[in-house]
């Protein structure tokens, strides 16, 4: 937090910037409802700002010392500004001839869907919290969701971009157009940084026509390897699912104690969807199916209509509160392997749960090798918390043992930086230290996340 006579200082250059008084707010009540996210971690801020314009962003940075520092979107360790895009939620152009859309950062996902389909689009990222997760919220940890297995995550997704450095110095990279090589490619370099490179103002989308048909497939197996070898024989054949998803056993026993009897019983199960021409998906379906027929099935059933369509997404959707229900502390990781290799990720997880006896359950967009892996530790037990930091350490060992990533789209923040000298060599992390020091000199974005200390 800022000392008195600088917290006055901000306020007296915040009350010179914004003519209008509802463009910020210095008030601590109102300064707390932006204080924590869904981490659960909570930090107040000296101050929020409410930005409308691409014109009043470039003026706020130079107000930020390093101990004033504009956080979009997420926890910071403590003070500084909070920048939030809530009232930057214009949808500037859809462009159908060139696939592509052009937003503001506060736009949120599913209200950019919705704003698609009449034109027979969709933007590729669908994660589950799309109702209430922003555009730049996506860009800033290159989202995915389970349509990513076909489609791409916002990485594959972004077009363009036009942002404001730390140095308070805007610019735009990336062009409309589906191609280009002039020069290094910014637009992907900011997708992932987490906000620390920074600030996006506007964002220019690559859209993809939506499918005209798209059939829903839900197979359960005796046990969890034999599923995790069906991912990998279902990605290794010609036809790409639109959705691969994958659930263990446990995840199953818990949704089901969650959702009810309509969640089957089985050893793991997996969602597979598949979209195109209704003409074509017989025998994509076909295909797909034999691919997922092996040791271990229990049953393939493939979904009649719409309402059926939703009862096979149930388990699905019933496991996030059923977890939070159970385990409201648990640790949620996103890694990453590749799909080859689920199958000794899935195995490996089983017994780092049984050595450190804290269960783990798995799910998640198998179809790339995305599985989230959680902890469902209870910190009030001294046998469990004693295990827990070692415990996380092993999981991530087997991940880079796997050829794996930290994260798929969740991120690193705070919690992850201390793994990132363990999941990048030294001298690709020193470039991104000083890639963070050219766009960010002061440090004043987002500061503390991300790259270790």
């Amino acid at each position: 937090m800022l000392d008195v006579e600088s917290q006055q200082r901000l306020f007296d250059r915040l009350r010179d910037l914004f003519v209008d008084r509802r463009a910020y707010s210095v008030d601590p009540a109102e300064c707390a409802v932006y204080a924590y996210d869904n981490s659960r971690r909570e930090a107040i801020p000296d101050a929020v700002v409410f930005p409308t314009t691409h014109e009043q962003v470039g003026p706020l940075l130079p107000l930020c010392e390093p101990a004033a520092c504009p956080a979009p979107g997420t926890t910071r360790p403590g003070g500084g500004i909070v920048a939030s895009f809530e009232r930057m939620t214009r949808i500037l152009a859809i462009d159908p001839a060139n696939r592509l859309a052009v937003v503001e950062p506060g736009v949120l996902n599913a209200d950019l869907q919705i704003a698609l389909k009449p034109h027979g689009f969709f933007w590729a990222p669908d994660p589950t919290s799309a109702p209430f997760c922003s555009i730049a919220g996506n860009i800033a940890c290159n989202a995915g969701g389970p349509r990513a297995v076909k489609y791409g995550a916002t990485r594959d997704n972004v077009l363009a971009l036009r942002a404001i450095n730390g140095r308070g110095e805007e610019f735009r990279c990336g062009k409309p157009t589906s191609k280009g090589a002039t020069g290094y490619d910014l637009t992907r370099l900011l997708i992932g940084s987490e906000g620390t490179l920074a600030v996006i103002t506007e964002a220019t989308l690559k859209l993809t026509p939506l499918a005209s048909d798209k059939r829903t497939l839900r197979a359960t197996y005796a046990d969890i390897a034999s599923a995790a070898a069906a991912v990998a024989r279902i990605m290794a054949q010609p036809v790409t699912p639109c959705a691969l998803e994958f659930m263990d056993d446990e995840a199953l026993r818990l949704a089901r104690n969650h959702a009810g009897e309509s969640i089957p019983e089985a050893g793991a199960l997996l969602i597979v969807e598949v979209d195109g021409e209704a003409d074509a998906l017989p025998a994509a379906v076909a295909t797909v199916s034999r691919a997922a027929r092996g040791d271990g099935l229990i049953e393939l059933h493939v979904a009649t209509d719409a309402a059926e369509v939703t009862r096979l997404w149930a388990a699905r959707k019933a496991l996030s509160p059923a977890l939070r229900t159970l385990a409201p502390n648990k640790i949620n990781e996103d890694v990453v392997v590749p799909v080859s290799r689920v199958p000794e990720l899935i195995a490996g997880l089983k017994d780092i749960s049984a050595r450190h006896g804290i269960p783990i359950v798995t799910f998640g967009h198998a179809g790339n090798g995305n599985i989230h892996v959680n902890l469902l530790h209870h910190p009030e037990d001294p046998e469990q918390a004693a295990q827990v930091s070692a415990c996380l350490s092993a999981v991530f060992d087997l991940v880079f043992a796997l050829d794996g990533s930290l994260s798929g789209e969740h991120g690193i923040g705070l919690s992850k930086r201390e793994f990132m000298p363990r999941a990048l060599d030294p001298v690709a992390l020193d470039l991104m230290r000083r890639i963070k020091d050219q766009f960010d000199p002061d440090g004043i974005l987002n500061p503390g996340k991300l790259l270790p200390d």
